[in-house]
């Protein structure tokens, strides 16, 4: 399979295009620093989206430092002083070497959450790693939802590790590939790369679960060659 980039900006998922327009009406003082966004049910109501896909794009403004949450009663904007000073803009990443840099960067990152989740991780983290899975599986994993519940179950792991920094870091980059994933979806027979996909966080799943670093490292490393393999993307691995 060969990947026209050009398919990232058509097939850019849903919850990446409301990120973007929130995050322009917050850049450009339209939603003040310190200001409550509107509520998930009045932005899922104006998008015509469902509130999962705001919850995700939600997630990714709080990962880029835009807005910031408080449990039980919404998202801010952050103050400015707060922000943080890297970002990466989606049309920088429709430039192939560009793309491919970032997703090697994503290579070590997520290889080593596995293993600190598999350390690290309670029962509640493989509740919400099954909780994902199911998402990825039911009816709605030829849909943007499928994408969504992709994005969760790696943020879940990144969470699992209980180092705040790699939520941070593995959330930012994951949410900039995540473009790539409808791209990948739009060049290949869907049923197959869905149930390949499937089948990798599966096996990651199972070895975070088992406790073992060193099994949840190598799925791990298995998934993103393969994800990476369906973009036509050469990768730097041992």
């Amino acid at each position: 399979m060969s990947l026209d980039f050009g398919q990232i900006r058509r097939n850019e998922h849903l919850p990446a295009r409301i990120a973007a327009q929130i995050a322009r009406e917050i850049t450009d003082g339209r939603i003040p620093p310190g200001s409550k966004l509107p509520t998930e049910h009045f932005l899922a109501s104006s998008f015509g989206v469902s509130r999962s896909v705001v919850r995700e794009a939600i997630a990714q403004l709080r990962n880029e430092g835009l807005v910031e949450t408080r449990q039980g009663v919404g998202a801010f904007a952050t103050e400015i002083k707060a922000r943080q000073s890297i970002r990466i803009e989606q049309d920088d990443l429709h430039d192939r070497a560009s793309f491919r840099d970032l997703f090697q960067l994503r290579m070590p990152l997520e290889i080593e959450a596995a293993g600190l989740a598999a350390t690290h991780h309670v029962d509640s983290d493989l509740t919400k790693l099954d909780e994902a899975l199911a998402s990825m599986m039911g009816a709605d994993k030829w849909t943007d939802q499928g994408i969504v519940a992709d994005l969760i179950f790696h943020r879940v792991i990144a969470a699992s590790t209980r180092n705040e920094y790699f939520a941070l870091f593995v959330g930012f980059i994951a949410e900039r590939i995540s473009l790539a994933i409808n791209a990948a979806r739009a060049a290949a027979v869907l049923e197959e790369i869905v149930e390949l996909t499937i089948a990798e966080h599966v096996a990651i799943r199972d070895a975070i679960a088992s406790g073992d670093p060193k099994r949840a490292r190598e799925a791990m490393k298995r998934h993103l060659l393969g994800a990476a393999s369906r973009l036509d993307l050469t990768l730097e691995a041992d």
